[in-house]
């Protein structure tokens, strides 16, 4: 398959996407918000928007299933208003593999980084007026979603401040040489997931040994388990939860 361009924020595909991302700021807050962009021939990212002004956001790849996530975070203990943006995953597992992990296939992961980190963070920051300052700025990933995550936090540390990675797959590996300001990290990875659990522990102690702050959790559960979901506020509690909050809204 041909490699995407990166696209500009686009058009909503939908008549219900296009009234939804139209609406004011004021009647949005709460919600999850769809857009496609032109990515792809046809991206869809989704938003959640919480009813008060965010204090951290948080991107992730396998967007049609973390922005789902929203709600378990509303009313966490220790988890302040948290933005979800998240971009939507190809249908083709292949696909999937070769945007989410550069060891795949380089070029169509060079391509959907753009669109990931520029174009959708370039219209998140325009349309939801957020500041991104990378302290209260996550990327967040499951399975090979995890993989990206740890790709692009580590290619762009003055972007992503914080990584979170659920089971990440063994495609991607710690590099020799690690890069200068590393990004806080929380892995999560379960005993029934031998294989993930130990490609979780292998970048822990990589990062660690490179003097990043690291959360390793060992959870009883299998690959796709909801513990990942369970992790997930504990995640943001862990990284947001605790110290100065501010809204992140732009003063225009």
């Amino acid at each position: 398959m041909k490699n995407p361009p990166a696209s500009q924020p686009a058009n909503a595909a939908t008549a219900t996407d296009k009234e939804a991302v139209t609406t004011s700021s004021s009647s949005i807050k709460g919600k999850l918000i769809t857009e496609t962009f032109d990515y792809d021939g046809g991206r869809p990212v989704t938003v959640y928007v919480p009813p008060v002004p965010p204090e951290a956001v948080i991107f992730a790849g396998d967007g049609q299933l973390i922005s789902q996530w929203a709600s378990d975070l509303e009313d966490a203990a220790g988890v302040p208003p948290t933005m979800i943006v998240g971009a939507h995953r190809p249908d083709d597992e292949t696909q999937r593999l070769h945007e989410y992990v550069p060891a795949f296939d380089a070029e169509r992961f060079a391509a959907h980084e753009r669109f990931f980190v520029d174009d959708v963070r370039r219209w998140a920051r325009s349309r939801f007026g957020v500041a991104l300052p990378p302290d209260r700025t996550a990327v967040f990933g499951v399975s090979a979603g995890a993989e990206l995550a740890l790709a692009v936090a580590l290619r762009h540390p003055d972007v992503f401040g914080v990584v979170f990675c659920a089971s990440p797959g063994g495609g991607y590996r710690p590099p020799a040489v690690m890069p200068d300001g590393l990004p806080r990290a929380y892995f999560v990875a379960g005993t029934r997931e031998p294989f993930f659990l130990r490609n979780a522990n292998r970048w822990a102690v990589a990062l660690r040994d490179a003097g990043a702050e690291v959360v390793m959790s060992e959870r009883i559960g299998s690959h796709g388990d909801a513990f990942w979901r369970e992790e997930f506020r504990l995640m943001v509690a862990w990284a947001f939860g605790a110290g100065q909050r501010e809204s992140l809204t732009e003063i225009k």
